[in-house]
């Protein structure tokens, strides 16, 4: 169990300890317990809000010396109001929503976790492609309405998978799904044609994937719009789409109409727009889409060990930055912005 901290956000009293901002959701909850070797260091964590208000974090910022985020933006603004603030240690591994220029303008070294949750996300995005390939949610609320009529689906093994995004998770997804004999297609602009991971999975540009894929996963970073409406009119079966990176990634009211249409035969998320607006209902979430749409609440990375390591990892990158050291993940301004 993980010792108790500051319930609400308020403004530190000028004589208590430099504090830490925590604005990460899970930050804690494993088995480990950051928040405890934080205060043995001398510092006190307070924790806020994950969506990153700036009129809620405004009186915290002003005071923090450290902030351990999540994935809330992180703008030039919420930099302005903590100028004491020297670390800002990403919970995760992308760093898109971070206004990395205004960081370094402002000498706070930003630091993430690499490989911390990469196991973690690749398996959730293959419960997730295997849950909406076999139908098991729908299927579940069916059983429970007394409905036992069952629903053909369709085996792995007989399908192609492309696999858009081949860093750490990607390339754990791959690993993943060659255990089940299916084809694989891969792309990544950003690696080279000799890349060992090409010996597994076929190069293949995006395009060309939405035309020969019957399954697509997305594990590329986050800024960019790949599945599209002309995208998805390339298709020429039934398609499986899979997201456990970004929201963006994907046009939600084409892949909407897409699974109206039959373009796609189903789609599977762990994140939607409305994760980062909070203002309006995704168009993926109608009522008569819910027996082709698997949606979780950004669960990829929430598993014990990739909560402890992710942890581990922030809490001794931030400590050292505070006690004058150079943290082993600093994160530079040109950085490639990938998913968790």
């Amino acid at each position: 169990m993980t010792s108790p901290v500051h319930d609400g956000p308020r403004a530190p009293d000028e004589d208590e300890d430099p504090v830490v901002l925590v604005t990460a959701r899970s930050f804690g909850s494993g088995a480990l317990d950051p928040l405890a070797r934080l205060r043995q260091e001398g510092y006190r964590p307070v924790r806020a809000g994950s969506r990153h208000s700036l009129e809620e974090l405004r009186p915290l910022l002003a005071r923090a010396v450290g902030w351990i985020a999540g994935t809330g933006p992180v703008t030039a603004e919420h930099l302005a109001a903590a100028p004491s603030l020297r670390v800002l240690a990403r919970y995760g591994v992308g760093v898109d929503a971070v206004d990395l220029a205004a960081a370094q303008a402002r000498g706070v070294v930003v630091t993430n976790t690499p490989g911390a949750n990469s196991a973690a996300v690749a398996e959730h995005a293959l419960a997730l492609l295997l849950a909406a390939l076999r139908g098991v949610p729908a299927a579940d609320r069916r059983v429970r309405s007394g409905d036992w009529s069952p629903r053909v689906g369709r085996e792995l093994s007989a399908l192609t998978v492309g696999v858009v995004g081949l860093g750490r998770v990607g390339r754990g997804v791959t690993q993943l799904l060659r255990g089940f004999g299916c084809r694989l297609l891969g792309h990544d602009p950003w690696l080279p044609p000799d890349d060992p991971v090409f010996g597994a999975v076929t190069a293949c540009g995006t395009e060309r994937m939405a035309v020969e894929a019957d399954v697509v996963t997305l594990h590329a970073p986050g800024g960019q719009c790949l599945v599209d409406r002309s995208w998805l009119e390339r298709s020429r079966r039934p398609l499986l789409l899979v997201n456990t990176a970004r929201a963006d990634l994907v046009d939600e009211q084409a892949a909407a109409e897409s699974l109206r249409s039959g373009r796609l035969s189903a789609f599977a998320a762990d994140t939607l727009a409305v994760e980062a607006t909070g203002t309006r209902r995704s168009p993926l979430l109608a009522e008569d889409l819910a027996d082709r749409v698997v949606v979780t609440p950004h669960l990829g990375a929430q598993t014990r060990e990739s909560v402890d390591a992710m942890g581990r990892t922030a809490t001794d990158d931030l400590l050292a930055v505070l006690a004058g050291g150079e943290p082993q993940h600093r994160v530079r301004e040109s950085a490639r912005a990938v998913p968790r």
